[in-house]
């Protein structure tokens, strides 16, 4: 494959305007969602001093996520979707301006901080899976992959500048601009979703509730190639996710300088866009199938490797190249997602993938550090690294229409 194909396939940009409008829009504000992080992050340790409200943050943007996900994912099936993203991603906005005006005052409660977010969160969990249907209209089917590493790309970029953004912001400016840089970038946002067309839902719209949900549900568990997709996520990031073990494994294997911990996370993001940029390599290939549990694989034995390893550089090397594989494994489940569910529970699948990434990495940290707390962080490691490839590879044997996933398929309406 020559240079030009390996590299981030930029065609959708070029091809299709809607899509660069959005894909630029989402992008301003991904970046200002990772500066409030780090805002609410620093308030909350100003205001409290502990590390359990800065945890308590977490818990604040993932609950909403979790408890309504599939309800949303439902409602996003039943309405017109850009509309009902314009008017949730308006009301994330607000609570953004909210927290810049508390941030201004510096009188308002810890607990009232961590409601603004948790409030912001449940809109979240409804423009997120409205989100996710918009590419397969935008894009055909052979554009699709680009599409999804271009969004990931943004992502990780995001995720790469934003914390240190916002920390330059809140050191000289104080939290409530933060916010407030964060409330504005949603406007670009707005104007991305303002150039969509009319998205109605499929030509038999969900139906409400429980009884939505429960289809959706279905759905899941009748299509093996979407169920086999969803779990080999949740086995890589379940089984394996190694964030809650770093500074236990640092302080085990590398010596426990700060320094050195920081940098794992880093190599981490480092491997991610280095895949994206190259991301012509497997989203140009036609079975996103047999590349989804190649990715989710690579990452158990690049962690495995960082398990074993001796010195840091080269456990920083192993880090890299689980990034790589991630971006690898992520991009491929959404094509392979997108294409093989039918319009009409595009809404309620997006939910579910959204509640796999959300759970599945903060029950992945739980697992590694019970084990480590039982054993240490390098069996819990290496071992966490051993089960991901195996049971990516039993739900690869027992999931043939995995395997088979082609990225010419398309789902017929449901």
């Amino acid at each position: 494959m020559g240079m030009s194909l390996a590299l981030l396939d930029t065609g959708p940009i070029r091809s299709s305007p809607r899509f660069r409008r959005l894909w630029l829009g989402q992008a301003f504000s991904a970046l200002g969602g990772q500066m409030t992080l780090i805002a609410v992050m620093a308030q909350v340790w100003q205001q409290t001093g502990s590390t359990a409200w800065t945890g308590a943050v977490g818990l604040a943007q993932a609950l909403p996520l979790v408890a309504l996900g599939m309800f949303t994912g439902s409602l996003v099936d039943r309405v017109e979707r850009r509309r009902f993203y314009l008017l949730t991603t308006a009301a994330q906005a607000v609570c953004s301006f909210l927290l810049a005006a508390q941030g201004g005052l510096g009188t308002f409660p810890t607990a009232g901080v961590l409601g603004l977010v948790a409030v912001q969160s449940c809109f979240s969990a409804g423009s997120g899976p409205a989100s996710r249907t918009f590419l397969p209209v935008l894009l055909p089917p052979g554009e699709l992959a680009a599409g999804l590493a271009l969004k990931r790309i943004a992502g990780q970029a995001a995720m790469l500048l934003g914390p240190a953004l916002g920390g330059l912001v809140v050191g000289g400016f104080g939290v409530g601009a933060c916010y407030l840089v964060d409330a504005l970038t949603f406007a670009a946002s707005l104007y991305g979703a303002f150039g969509l067309p009319l998205l109605p839902p499929g030509e038999t719209p969900a139906r409400p509730g429980l009884r939505g949900v429960a289809d959706g549900l279905a759905f899941l568990v009748r299509t093996p190639v979407v169920r086999g997709a969803l779990l080999t996520d949740l086995a890589a990031t379940l089984l394996s996710f190694p964030i809650s073990l770093f500074p236990l494994v640092n302080a085990e294997r590398f010596g426990g300088a700060p320094r050195t911990l920081g940098l794992f996370l880093t190599a981490i993001a480092v491997g991610g866009v280095g895949a994206s940029a190259l991301s012509g390599t497997f989203t140009r290939l036609p079975r996103p199938g047999v590349v989804m549990p190649a990715g989710s694989a690579a990452w158990g034995g690049a962690l495995i490797l960082f398990g074993t390893v001796p010195g840091a550089w080269a456990g920083l090397g192993c880090l890299v190249l689980a990034g790589a594989a991630d971006t690898v494994s992520v991009v491929s489940r959404s094509t392979i997602i997108q294409l093989h569910t039918p319009p009409g529970l595009l809404g309620r699948v997006s939910a579910a993938e959204q509640l796999v990434g959300q759970a599945g990495p903060e029950l992945g940290n739980l697992r590694g550090g019970l084990l480590a707390e039982a054993t240490s962080g390098t069996f819990s490691l290496v071992s966490g690294g051993l089960l991901c490839v195996a049971a990516v590879a039993a739900v690869a044997v027992a999931t043939p229409a995995l395997r088979g996933a082609s990225s010419a398929s398309v789902a017929a309406e449901a």
